[in-house]
């Protein structure tokens, strides 16, 4: 062991034999502790402990530095890497959904009153190995039904807050010797199986001893996790100047327009329209249906209106209904509800509830085609697939930029409340008035795309064998060149501009468990390696990037096929509000089943303003 080498010497570390005297660990506070909205620290490099939050989300850190240190920009995992926004985190990374799924650490915020609220949301019935999960005292009927909160940005942590705790401990190493027996770490390219709790039980002692520990990790998160008001941080009521009637103002279009998705204090008849436990089950877009159309009504909007102008009406509200969100109404990205860790078979089966398992279709999406913004619609699988729960707005004057990956709004590394309250107006600006997102010609919004010619680059003694297994049965002229003369996979030049998610979401037929839609991939996959064939000798690998693009975009029909998700748009969508929600003439049906609703003017707009940075 060199430790000098280990940090200079790439044939060194990079070496799949080099025997490690240390074993890697790591803990929530790595991705949930974060500097302090209210007592931000003078010198960030340097905080003190007074300075850190433990529950508001490491929203500063950046993970290509952590992933990828060397920040060799034609290194093609870099420029995927880099596409994290800082603050956000793919979670299924290493246990591998084929698709790059970078989302914000989770922010933990008056965990009390959103456990009282899954006794609303969050009736989840469980089965089979789901049932071992531990459970909080009074959050479990027997001999099935869990009333869970949930935790992942899909939905997908339905089996109590104990099983959902548990879980990621397993997720950032725990039991790693039988987890990564269940699929390939990150290149995949191997059937995913489920980690059983039940042989976690049997043979790992380190799991039995989390399973002891987590209900004191459940105190302490509802004992820190409290608001971190805008009024307490320094310098913070100069922010906070709005006069009574604007706040009035705020107050009446919040409860009309945002509170049926953003207040866990609703009226009794809106609660009735969720019955049973949240419309969980198979009939959930028809029960939430009736519910999204109650909450148009004047009855509502009235009932509404009293509960915010309430003096205690932000008191112990989640400022959430914890509910999901069907894709096809918030048309924001499609990458985040597609994520399939959770869906039966899959790697956290035992961590998703059957309720989550047998929700419906959510219907087709629109997506734009990366090479030429063409619009196409996408039909949503099932089985768990499709939405989006609810986060909550506590403290959100420090959280920008906003959506669940951190795409809209500026992101700036300033740490005080000047910084936080500059990113918070840019963001929440381009949340209400869309016309100020930023866009590419002829999109919705903007693609993530490589910032310079690259590479993927692997040296012979790492290359997976599942990749090799994939090079085999392919025509030797147009596929020889990805290996040196010494053995080395080398595939490239991947040109500036290039759509990452076009590479990094692509999914191989081994992740495709239903026969029939194995064929049509492998149809998919044939036709791709045709046109790679028909136009090879047009391929100048000398040429500019805009020539390679060019040549590339031949091949994008039968490509997207194969993609786990076609959506490269990364900050469109939540346009409540706006009258960009309204803009429906390029949508599916599904999408338009919403219906239209009166968009707010700009001075509605500005008083909702005010009254969000009180939250």
């Amino acid at each position: 062991w060199d430790p000098e080498r280990y940090y200079t010497d790439p044939n060194y570390y990079n070496d799949p034999n080099l025997v490690r005297p240390y074993r890697v660990g790591m803990a929530c506070g790595f991705c949930h502790v974060g500097p302090s909205p209210i007592h931000p620290p003078a010198n960030p490099a340097h905080p003190q402990w007074a300075d850190l939050n433990s529950t508001v989300g490491s929203q500063y850190l950046w993970m290509d530095r952590v992933f990828v240190y060397a920040a060799d920009a034609k290194n093609f995992l870099y420029q995927m890497v880099h596409s994290y926004p800082p603050g956000t985190m793919d979670t299924s990374l290493v246990s591998t959904d084929y698709i790059n799924n970078p989302r914000t650490m989770n922010a933990v915020y008056l965990l009390g009153p959103r456990l009282a609220e899954a006794k609303l949301w969050g009736k989840e019935t469980l089965k089979g190995g789901q049932l071992l999960n531990k459970q909080l005292p009074g959050f479990f009927d027997p001999p099935d039904t869990s009333w869970s909160p949930r935790v992942l940005k899909d939905g997908s942590d339905s089996v109590g807050v104990m099983g959902a705790l548990n879980r990621v401990y397993i997720n950032i190493g725990l039991y790693s010797e039988e987890w990564t027996r269940h699929f390939n770490p990150f290149f995949g390219g191997k059937p995913i199986t489920p980690i059983q709790i039940a042989t976690a039980e049997q043979n790992s002692a380190y799991w039995r001893a989390t399973e002891a520990g987590t209900p004191f990790m459940a105190k302490f998160l509802v004992a820190a996790g409290q608001p971190d008001s805008l009024a307490n941080a320094p310098g913070g009521a100069k922010y906070l100047g709005a006069d009574a009637a604007t706040l009035d103002r705020g107050k009446r279009v919040f409860a009309e327009t945002c509170a049926r998705c953003h207040s866990s204090k609703l009226p009794d008849e809106a609660r009735a329209k969720l019955a049973p436990g949240g419309c969980s089950g198979p009939d959930y877009l028809k029960c939430f249906g009736g519910y999204w159309a109650y909450t148009k009504t004047d009855e509502f909007k009235a009932k509404m209106r009293d509960i915010v102008a309430a003096p205690d009406f932000l008191k112990d509200n989640f400022l959430s209904t914890d509910a999901r969100i069907p894709v096809t109404l918030l048309r924001t990205n499609a990458c985040s509800p597609l994520g399939t860790n959770a869906i039966r078979g899959n790697i956290w089966d035992n961590f998703s509830s059957e309720t989550y398992k047998t929700l419906p279709s959510v219907g087709k999406i629109t997506v734009q085609d990366p090479f030429t913004a063409e619009r196409w619609q996408y039909q949503m699988p099932g089985g768990g697939l499709g939405f989006t729960r609810v986060p909550s707005l506590i403290s959100i004057w420090s959280t920008a930029p906003f959506l669940v990956n951190n795409r809209l709004g500026p992101f700036s590394d300033d740490v005080s409340v000047d910084g936080r309250m500059k990113g918070f107006d840019a963001s929440i600006e381009q949340l209400l008035w869309p016309e100020k997102r930023e866009r590419e010609p002829g999109f919705e919004g903007y693609i993530v795309r490589t910032t310079e010619r690259s590479y993927v680059e692997i040296p012979k003694r790492s290359i997976p064998v599942e990749l090799q297994k994939l090079m085999a049965p392919l025509p030797a002229q147009p596929f020889r060149k990805v290996l040196d003369r010494d053995g080395n996979f080398k595939l490239g030049p991947i040109p500036k501009g290039f759509p990452i998610n076009l590479a990094a979401s692509y999914q191989p037929g081994v992740d495709i468990p239903a026969f029939t839609k194995r064929l049509q991939h492998d149809l998919a996959f044939t036709q791709l390696v045709g046109q790679v064939v028909l136009n090879w000798p047009s391929l100048d690998l000398n040429s500019d990037d805009a020539s390679i693009l060019a040549w590339g975009a031949k091949l994008r029909l039968p490509f997207r096929t194969l993609l786990k998700c076609p959506d490269f748009v990364v900050n469109r969508g939540h346009y409540f509000g706006t009258d960009e929600f309204n803009n429906t003439d390029n949508l599916s049906d599904d999408e338009k089943a919403f219906g239209k609703e009166t968009p707010l003017s700009d001075d509605d707009k500005r008083a909702l303003i005010a009254f969000i940075k009180t939250f």
